[in-house]
């Protein structure tokens, strides 16, 4: 009876963290980027996101990664469009 106790509070404890939304990270290499006049742009263009958690800008490597909040999604074409009237151009997007 407790090994079957013991299964049941396990698998309940493992479907608890299946339905666990992970927060997701999305790299986008921008074009034109060069300055940190640019680098704060960004920032402050996604920063005023509600499903953005943290930005975080590359000049060298030229890329933006975003950290969304736990369960918040944002679409490619918000993100193309957001770095475009910035003045830049999206090259990749990964997204993890």
């Amino acid at each position: 009876m407790k090994k079957y106790i013991a299964h049941i509070v396990l698998s309940a404890s493992l479907l608890s963290f299946s339905s666990v939304a992970l927060a997701e990270e999305v790299t986008v290499t921008v074009k034109g980027m060069v300055c940190s006049f640019c680098a704060q742009g960004i920032k402050k263009t996604f920063g005023k996101l509600e499903s953005v958690e943290n930005v975080e800008v590359d000049l060298d490597k030229k890329f933006v990664k975003l950290d969304l909040k736990d369960g918040a999604t944002l679409s490619d074409e918000t993100i193309k469009e957001a770095i475009n009237d910035a003045g830049y151009e999206v090259e990749k997007m990964e997204r993890k």
